[in-house]
């Protein structure tokens, strides 16, 4: 059942000068997201996912449009009502938000605090989230003695401090490093399965999105313009915007520069093989071109992972007879997708 559901959703904001226009920064979006699910929403900066954030917590108005979070329709509350609303939903940052004179225990407590927790639950509650955190060592640290990773780690106790049922990711890993990234996102993770939290990830990093999310939602100009399974969007983009997301982590068929150095480097037919999960396996193909007496060799692409679905492009330099070559990759796009992206003529 989805948690969240928007549907023709719109946020316009006026005009900055006379003679402008209004600014449209979320149009039209209609899109549901499903209880116990990693939703992805990316896109590059300005596209409005940040705003659609905005709209899901409430700290923004839709122009038009109905919001559904957990059963209530926000978008028909009055601000005193949106505080429950607002309790279920955790926020975790970018810039980690922290209180630089609060110690990391009096950090993750503040929220307790203010939801009128008594003192025994709120020590109890910050003793749990520390050591889910792997920080029980540093509750009497301040934020200036903490990595950016315990940081990040300390916003996300925070966040899951109130128990709520959503959990809102604004770029929270743009500041960190490749390998905290990642250990902050197997954390999430671990939000996610153990703790059965909803959580929707906003970035403009697509192997975040490869390493997380379940669905994906592209944004671009305020709009939606490919929603689905990661697996799907990743392995079969539909829109061009999609498809330059997915060629910052899969390698699909070369680019004209990058196509001009296989020419340079490599003889005979370049060809470039697409596998999706189901498909033939590697395996098989090569066995058929070996079968056909042709010499081979890959030169570009991989193959990638996504929750145990392999999907991926693998460009082989063939040589060979000519109609050798023809009949094994007659037989082989029988199977798999087969482009011909250079003949004989290679150098």
């Amino acid at each position: 059942m989805p948690i969240v559901t928007l549907t023709n959703v719109s946020k316009t904001y006026p005009a900055r000068a006379h003679g402008d226009r209004e600014i449209v920064a979320v149009d039209d979006v209609t899109l549901s997201i499903d209880k116990g699910d990693v939703f992805g929403i990316i896109g590059y900066s300005g596209a409005g996912k940040s705003t659609l954030v905005r709209l899901i917590n409430a700290l923004e108005p839709a122009t038009h449009g109905t919001i559904t979070v957990d059963g209530v329709d926000i978008t028909a509350l009055k601000e005193s009502e949106l505080r429950p609303v607002r309790g279920g939903i955790g926020m975790i940052f970018q810039q980690f938000n922290l209180f630089s004179s609060r110690s990391v225990k009096a950090n993750i407590a503040y929220p307790l605090k203010l939801a009128g927790w008594s003192k025994p639950d709120i020590e109890a509650r910050v003793t749990e989230l520390l050591s889910f955190v792997g920080l029980s060592d540093k509750a009497k640290a301040y934020p200036e003695q903490l990595s950016g990773g315990q940081k990040q780690r300390v916003g996300i106790a925070r966040a899951l401090a109130t128990k709520p049922a959503i959990l809102l990711a604004d770029e929270a890993t743009s500041a960190l490093d490749p390998q905290t990234t990642h250990e902050v996102l197997d954390l999430l993770k671990r939000v996610n399965e153990e703790q059965g939290v909803t959580i929707v990830v906003i970035t403009h990093e697509m192997d975040v999105i490869q390493t997380i999310a379940t669905r994906v939602a592209v944004m671009e100009n305020g709009r939606v313009i490919e929603q689905g399974d990661v697996f799907d969007v990743f392995s079969a983009p539909q829109n061009p915007a999609s498809q330059r997301f997915v060629g910052t982590v899969v390698k699909g068929v070369p680019s004209p520069s990058e196509l001009a150095v296989l020419r340079d480097r490599h003889t005979g037919r370049l060809v470039t093989l697409s596998f999706r999960d189901g498909d033939s396996s590697q395996a098989q193909v090569f066995l058929d071109l070996a079968s056909a007496g042709l010499d081979f060799e890959l030169v570009y692409g991989g193959i990638n992972d996504i929750r145990g679905r392999a999907f991926g492009h693998l460009t082989l330099a063939i040589r060979g007879d000519r109609a050798a070559i023809d009949q094994a990759l007659a037989r082989i796009a029988e199977r798999v997708e087969v482009t011909v992206i250079a003949g004989e003529e290679v150098r």
